[in-house]
């Protein structure tokens, strides 16, 4: 039985995200086993995982979710992050994080019900 999901995110700067991850979003972490010192696994809060149509090349996108957009990007906000104006889609209020590595990392409030 599957228990759970390991994503990968590639960076420019790892060493700069892995920072973001654990110190401006709190994420728990462990140290990778068999990798150089300080690359780390972080644990993510619950996930739920849509599959979309697409006519181009299949793709994997994540996003973080929140229950109040403004509030979250205050919080990220006064700790340095760069986040983009909201927009409103029929299926949530949507923006993005960059991250220190120069990737940009989607957040939404949800305007549907969840999964989780």
């Amino acid at each position: 039985m599957i228990k759970s999901v390991h994503l990968l995110q590639y960076s420019r700067d790892p060493d700069a995200d892995r920072a973001f991850l654990r110190d401006v979003l709190g994420w728990r972490h462990v140290e990778d086993a068999g990798s150089e010192p300080g690359w780390l696994i972080f644990a993510l809060p619950p996930t739920e995982l849509a599959v979309h149509p697409t006519e181009g090349e299949p793709v994997a996108e994540m996003y973080l979710m929140c229950d109040d957009i403004e509030a979250t990007i205050a919080e990220l906000t006064a700790k340095g992050v760069q986040v983009q104006p909201i927009t409103e889609q029929r299926w949530g209020r949507l923006t993005s994080l960059t991250l220190p590595g120069g990737s940009e990392l989607g957040l939404y409030e949800p305007r549907h019900p969840t999964a989780i």
